[in-house]
Parts: C-alpha cells; structure tokens; sequence
C-alpha cells in the first residue's frame, strides 16, 4: 500500500473526486445494465452484468482502492437503493468482491499506455469478481445454506453450472465490455481526465515490479475479506437479512417499459459497431501512411 500510495500520490480533496466521479460513472452504467434484457438458457442467463471498462480505466489512471470504494458504494446506491432493490446484508458480498477485484486489477498497471498490462489488469479484474462469486454460489449449495439441484438428485451439477456461468461472464463482462473498451479508451483518457480534477497524470512508466503491490499481506487480506464475504452472504439466505428493501414500482411497470431495455440494446449494438468501425479504418489509414512512408 505504501508503494502505490508514493506513486499515484492524491490530497484528501483529490481521492474524495476520483471516489465520487467512480461512483457516478459506474452507478449510473449499472442502472443501465438493470433495465438490459436478459435471455435464458435452461438455467443459464445471458445478460450483462455490469460495464467493467468504467471501473478498469479509472484503476488506470488513478489510485485504484478509492476507484474500487467510489464504484462499489455507486453500485449499492444508485443499482440497489434507487432501483428499490437492495439486499441488505447480503450487499457486503458484492461489496467486497467487486473491491477486490477492481483494486487488484488496477495495481497491475504500471504503465496505463501499456496495452498488455491492460489486458491482463481487466481479465484478472473481471475473473477475480466472477471467481470469487462463483466460490460463494457454490458453497450455499455445498453447505446446504441454499437448496438447488441443476441434475435433480446430484448436487455436484452445481459446480457444471457455475462453471458454464462463469466462462459466460468472462466473455461477455470481461472481454466485450472490460477488455476491449479498455484497450480502446485508456490511452485515448490518459492525460485528459486528470486536468479536470486537477492533478497531473501518474507516469507513464514506473519501474515497479508486480511484487512490491501484491504482498502476502494483501493475499490474505482477500482470503480473509472472502470469508466474510461468504458468511454474510450465507446469513442472508438463512432468513436472517438485515436492511433488506424492496420496491415493488420496477415490477409494476416492468411489462410496459420493456421497450426502454430494448433500446438500450440497440443503442449498445450500435456504439459497438461504430467503435469498430474506426478502429478498423484508423488501422487502414496507419497502414497506408506507413506505405507511403516506405
């Protein structure tokens, strides 16, 4: 922690605007992802989860633990406390997970230019996340917290289940809408956010090994904070959840609205074709500058 805080040094007013500009972005791009239409296969969903680039290209650029904090508090409020569906103590384990794997996935970037530090930082974010959830899922089956048999009779299909579920995740959390984004927007970010909020951006180059961030220390801080993760997830699907609200106004209206979840589709299609659109012409345009240049 020392090491990361002497590189991407902040002032008290400067974590508390990258906290709140990573809640705000993020919480309202979960709000989005709520209203997503989903498709389900048997008992696999197809759906998006959440945009992990948002998270990812801020843990970039700046301090990654109050990134993390900023888009974890964003989800609970505007995902969980605005949508009316909050799930009171069993919020912690989101809360935590989704921390850890932000933070992680930001101090494996030393070099925010750097495209396969990148692309490593979101598929180890987004997998720890999706890991650690899937950890969990299966241990309320396991433990017999929760009743769930996907082959009736052998509730060993649970870890078939989640493992299908998890790979699906990846694809679509971690590679449509973390890796790629993230690759296409970070170094297009890098050195125009920072002004805004009034700092200069961290160098593009430090000479830090992966070592001097992940220590034992931080290891068993994330095996520890997964059990506790765990328990309270298992504490609230034992008919012991405390703080838990929900409205009743989203499944009022969900039939008539559905329209709005469809557009946001669309929409998504086609921002996705356009950015691909222009990453494959400015290719093209690379390519005949340095044929011309031959």
């Amino acid at each position: 922690m020392k090491s990361i805080n002497q590189e991407r040094k902040l002032t008290q007013s400067q974590k508390m605007m990258v906290f709140v500009l990573s809640m705000s972005l993020f919480g309202l791009s979960k709000m989005i992802t709520e209203i997503l239409p989903s498709n389900e296969v048997g008992p696999i969903e197809f759906s998006i989860s959440y945009f992990a680039f948002i998270p990812l290209i801020l843990a970039a650029l700046f301090h990654p633990l109050y990134v993390a904090l900023g888009a974890s508090v964003g989800n609970i409020v505007f995902a969980g406390l605005l949508m009316g569906d909050f799930g009171g103590i069993g919020e912690i384990e989101g809360f935590i997970e989704f921390t850890l794997a932000i933070y992680v996935a930001g101090l494996l970037v030393r070099n925010p230019l750097n495209k396969m530090q990148l692309a490593v930082a979101a598929l180890v974010g987004v997998g720890i996340d999706q890991l650690l959830s899937t950890i969990v899922d299966i241990g309320k089956v396991w433990f017999g917290v929760e009743g769930f048999d996907a082959v009736p009779g052998l509730p060993e299909s649970i870890v078939v289940l989640e493992g299908v579920s998890f790979l699906n995740e990846m694809i679509i959390t971690g590679v449509l809408f973390g890796l790629i984004p993230t690759l296409l927007l970070t170094p297009k970010l890098y050195g125009k956010i920072e002004p805004l909020l009034g700092m200069n951006p961290r160098k593009a180059k430090v000479q830090v090994s992966v070592g001097a961030y992940i220590t034992p220390g931080l290891i068993f801080s994330i095996v520890v904070l997964t059990f506790v993760a765990m328990i309270a997830e298992f504490i609230a699907e034992m008919d012991m959840n405390l703080a838990f609200w929900s409205g009743d106004f989203i499944t009022q209206f969900a039939d008539d609205q559905k329209w709005i979840g469809y557009s946001a589709w669309a929409i998504l299609a086609v921002g996705i074709i356009y950015v691909i659109f222009k990453f494959v012409k400015k290719n093209k345009n690379n390519k005949m500058d340095v044929d011309e240049a031959a």
